[in-house]
């Protein structure tokens, strides 16, 4: 009796840099031949494939510059000690071609994980729709209730006192809203990890929580005002992972609970949405101190750069011209890069894997679409 291909239990993903043009195909080469041979025949990945316990290896390319940045996605079936020997085989892939290259690891997904999470929020909305059907909807003394109890839990958090659910410090998601109101329809649906803006203008605490959470989600009205929100949050470069909206016209406060699990089941990746949207992120303004103001000072018309660590020591002084390939060998250490040109999204790509929060402080924002929460970027006319 056939049983089938093997279930894929783990999704490998990484990150691929070549310092030259090249195509998905000349890399799937360099990782077949690269790996060819280095255990036994059983960990050998053409052997894998043709037996279903590796997935096919997935490679999407982009040119930037003279260089190519790949994603690999290799789907595995084999249990966890193989898949991590997989990707360490993966990783090690240091040439395409004639070009050298560097190839990260940047996560293993448990697929399995994902599935149960996905059954346990599904079984969390039936549970709401079982428990509501006993409460007749006409029922306004039930309703008042419930709101008075829902009101008890919402905590004050921050400084600011934003409305919060009473597990928004607690849970490693965080979903941003606009209003009071919001927060207490959400909590009504069991959702308890919850925090409002209150206003167009963000409080500082949502940029520090926002920090911390593993995944961060904006579900926002479906009218201008959620587009306002939207754009704020984009351009004081909170870290956002998805973006969800009732639908257009509805407020969030207003929707049922199968609305509120509709929108997030279309939640948008923050990166498609960058592509759309003409939002350059907002220089910050923050105080530097003055041995930094010096070096904007020098470096003023000359085209150069200066790479600092966070003792204010001199690593490296360069051409602009050669700032990315020198940020690639020091962006573990540097703190402070002070430098005559643009700021851009090549730059806060390589930073933005960085051990540390570094401070770039140029002449202008170029056309930043994808900003990290580790890069803050200054303007050295406004220092």
């Amino acid at each position: 009796m056939s049983t089938g291909p093997p279930t894929i239990k783990y999704i490998v993903e990484a990150r691929i840099e070549v310092d030259g043009i090249v195509d998905r195909n000349d890399i799937v080469g360099a990782i077949f031949g690269q790996t060819e041979g280095l255990f036994s025949s059983d960990l050998d990945l053409r052997e894998l494939q043709k037996a279903g316990r590796i997935g096919r290896i997935e490679i999407h390319t982009n040119a930037h510059g003279d260089k190519t940045i790949g994603r690999i996605t290799v789907p595995s079936a084999l249990d966890k000690y193989a898949t991590a020997l997989i990707a360490a085989m993966v990783e090690s892939v240091d040439r395409v071609g004639p070009y050298q290259a560097r190839t990260k690891i940047e996560k293993i997904e448990d697929v399995r994980a994902e599935k149960k999470k996905k059954i346990l929020e599904r079984a969390r909305a039936i549970l709401y729709d079982w428990e509501k059907s006993k409460i007749p909807e006409d029922d306004q003394l039930l309703k008042e209730l419930e709101e008075t109890v829902l009101k008890a839990k919402i905590i004050e958090y921050g400084p600011e006192k934003l409305p919060a659910g009473p597990e928004v410090e607690l849970s490693d998601e965080l979903i941003i809203v606009e209003g009071r109101a919001d927060v207490i329809n959400l909590l009504r649906h069991g959702f308890k990890n919850v925090v409002a803006v209150e206003g167009v203008k963000i409080p500082k605490t949502i940029e520090s929580l926002a920090s911390k959470k593993k995944k961060v989600i904006a579900f926002l009205d479906g009218d201008r005002g959620g587009d306002m929100i939207l754009s704020e949050l984009i351009r004081m470069n909170i870290k956002i992972d998805q973006v969800a909206r009732a639908p257009h016209g509805k407020e969030v406060e207003e929707l049922t609970g199968k609305e509120i699990f509709e929108s997030f089941q279309k939640a948008v990746q923050i990166q498609e949405i960058l592509k759309n949207m003409k939002i350059k992120p907002k220089p910050e303004e923050v105080e530097v101190p003055s041995q930094i103001k010096e070096y904007v000072k020098e470096v003023d018309g000359k085209l150069v750069s200066i790479l600092l660590n966070e003792d204010l020591v001199e690593l490296a002084r360069v051409p602009v011209s050669e700032l990315a390939q020198k940020l690639q060998e020091l962006k573990n250490d540097v703190k402070y890069v002070v430098f005559d040109g643009i700021i851009t999204q090549r730059l806060v790509d390589i930073l933005s894997d960085a051990p540390r929060d570094v401070y770039m402080i140029g002449v202008r924002l170029g056309d930043i679409v994808n900003p990290s929460p580790r890069v803050h970027m200054l303007i050295s006319s406004r220092l």
